[in-house]
C-alpha cells in the first residue's frame, strides 16, 4: 500500500515538474514512466487519462493554496503583512526552474486547449484567490492600515494579475529579480501613509 501511495505522489509531483518547466502539451505518460521508474500501465492504473492526471494534480494544487493562505493568517495577523509574506513566498521560489511558478498560472495561459474538467479547476483557484485577496484587503481598509482606490475586488484582481504577470516576467526575462521590481510598489501603493508628527 505505502508503495502505491509513494507511486501515486511520485506521478503528480513528476506531472507538476514537467507542467512548470514545458507546459500541458509538453509531456506524455511515456515521459513520465521514464522519469519515475515505472510502467506507463502503471499509470494509466491510477489515472486513465493525462486529463485525469492533471485535473487531480491542479485540485491538489488548490488545497495546498488554501493551507498556505491559512497559514499566512495564522503566523501574521496583519493583512499588510499577509499581502507581503504572500509576495515573499513567490519571491523565494521564482527562481527555482522546478517550483518557481504558479501551477495554474502558467495552465491559465493554456486554458483553449486545455480539457474542460482540468480548465475548471484552474478557475476556480483564481477565483479563491481572489476571494482570499479580497478579504485581506477588506480587513487592511477596515483597520486603516491600507487605503484602496476601488472596491476591494477590484484592487484583489489587479494585485493577483499583478502577482501572476511578474512570474510571466521574470521568467521571460530569464530573471529573477524583476518579480520583486513589479511586486513591491504593489503593496507600497496599498499602505495607508502614517501623518507625520504634529501633521
Amino acid at each position: 500500500m505505502s508503495t502505491q501511495s509513494t507511486t501515486y505522489s511520485d506521478i503528480l509531483q513528476c506531472a507538476r515538474t514537467l507542467i512548470i518547466t514545458g507546459g500541458y502539451n509538453s509531456f506524455s505518460y511515456a515521459d513520465i514512466a521514464e522519469s519515475v521508474g515505472i510502467r506507463k500501465a502503471s499509470i494509466h492504473h491510477h489515472f486513465p487519462t493525462k486529463a485525469d492526471l492533471v485535473r487531480v494534480l491542479v485540485a491538489q494544487y488548490r488545497e495546498e493554496a488554501k493551507a498556505g493562505m491559512a497559514a499566512l493568517e495564522r503566523y501574521f495577523p496583519a493583512p499588510v503583512d499577509q499581502l507581503r509574506a504572500y509576495i515573499g513566498y513567490w519571491l523565494e521560489c521564482v527562481g527555482e526552474a522546478s517550483k518557481g511558478y504558479c501551477v495554474c498560472a502558467l495552465l491559465a495561459t493554456q486554458i483553449p486547449v486545455l480539457p474542460a474538467e482540468v480548465a475548471t479547476e484552474v478557475r476556480a483557484h483564481f477565483r479563491s484567490l481572489s476571494a482570499w485577496i479580497t478579504t485581506v484587503l477588506e480587513r487592511g481598509a477596515q483597520v486603516g492600515s491600507l487605503t484602496l482606490s476601488d472596491t476591494p475586488q477590484a484592487e484583489a484582481e489587479r494585485f493577483m494579475a499583478a502577482v501572476h504577470g511578474a512570474m510571466l516576467s521574470a521568467r521571460a526575462y530569464g530573471e529573477p529579480g524583476v518579480f520583486g521590481l513589479i511586486t513591491q510598489p504593489l503593496i507600497d501603493r496599498l499602505i495607508t501613509p502614517i501623518p507625520a508628527p504634529g501633521a
